[in-house]
């Protein structure tokens, strides 16, 4: 599982022969990689919030002022993405309490368990997405 700065492991969900898709023990899954996920996200933003409290100088060298400037830029740049993350991942535990986790929202189709370990914020089935991102492409 990747995320913009981070890297997490899970031990893969093993299917069942007959088992029913979405079950209570994949939507337990689901919700660990989703809760584990948040976490350390929230925990690279405190980490950025202290850094850039510890770090900030106002140095008289402007090429040092404008190298701290662009790189607390590209910190916060990277901090906005990983919270609108938190927020897919909130919707996504949503989904999960209200029974709507896993399936396609456009055509309700089984997202996949694979998929969903790939993306646990999917969605999308991989069509949808596919035709999604031809409209996008089209669109310019």
């Amino acid at each position: 599982m990747n995320s913009s700065t981070s890297e997490f492991t899970f031990k893969p969900y093993e299917e069942k022969e007959g088992e029913e898709y979405m079950n209570e023990a994949q939507l337990q899954h689901f919700t660990n990689i989703l809760n584990n996920w948040k976490a350390e996200l929230m925990e690279e933003v405190d980490r950025t919030v202290h850094h850039m409290q510890d770090d900030a100088a106002n140095f008289p060298d402007p090429n040092d002022r404008a190298t701290q400037e662009s790189e607390f830029s590209l910190e916060l740049r990277t901090r906005d993405r990983e919270r609108k993350l938190i927020k897919k991942i909130e919707e996504a535990l949503k989904n999960i309490e209200n029974g709507d986790y896993g399936y396609c929202e456009t055509c309700g189709v089984e997202i996949g368990i694979r998929r969903l370990e790939a993306r646990p914020t999917a969605t999308l089935c991989i069509d949808c997405k596919t035709l999604d991102e031809i409209r996008e492409k089209q669109m310019g």
